[in-house]
């Protein structure tokens, strides 16, 4: 019997990977593919270092993805190019993943999911969302990047939603509001309730 697929998405730092350890928790492998693109990038170094130099590069060798995303990120002709130099090698990843498991349900986190190889196979969607300064403060902190690098970031995805909502799959809408206090644990427990009445929905997990 085949895996039933979940895509799961969200806009720069909505928090999508705290929903990700949610369906781990219950039992539902994840493959993040933006992880997955680390290695992606490694092994298609050489055409990178072709097509942007060799001034991405940290003093190991590897590529510095800080100093590469602060080049394509704006640059809506020189991300195109480095998606279609790393998307390749990340769907074929991607489908040996999927080949490799046997659970009944798999989960496929990724920020652009609609260009997952998997994308076309998905039982359902889930896209993550935080209001836009909860998501700056998490940028902010997590990656420590200028704040006119995160706001290009932030505006590369003013049309985020559209896509998701014209294909096939169920769609839901997860709000992850981060709070913070003696409401967390509350709102904790409302979205893990949100995450199970999903799954139930689609015949996933308990």
């Amino acid at each position: 019997m085949k895996s039933k697929l979940i895509g799961l998405t969200g806009q720069y730092c909505a928090g999508k990977n705290h929903v990700a350890s949610i369906l781990e928790a219950r039992g539902i492998p994840v493959l993040d593919v933006d992880k997955l693109g680390h290695l992606a990038l490694e092994q298609e170094k050489a055409a990178i270092t072709a097509r942007f130099g060799t001034d991405i590069l940290n003093a190991d060798g590897s590529i510095n993805r800080k100093a590469l995303g602060a080049r394509v990120f704006g640059n809506p002709g020189d991300l195109a190019d480095l998606e279609a130099i790393v998307h390749p090698r990340a769907n074929q990843l991607t489908e040996t993943w999927i080949a490799s498991r046997t659970e009944p349900a798999l989960a496929i986190n990724a920020a652009l999911l609609h260009r997952s190889a998997a994308f076309q196979k998905l039982t359902c969607i889930i896209i993550v969302q935080a209001g836009l300064l909860t998501r700056l403060f998490r940028a902010k902190k997590r990656d420590k990047l200028p704040l006119f690098e995160l706001l290009k970031r932030f505006k590369s995805q003013h049309q985020f939603n559209a896509q998701y909502f014209q294909g096939n799959a169920d769609t839901y809408i997860v709000k992850n509001r981060g709070v913070l206090g003696t409401c967390a644990r509350w709102h904790q427990h409302q979205l893990e309730r949100r995450i199970d009445a999903i799954l139930q929905r689609e015949g996933i997990g308990r």
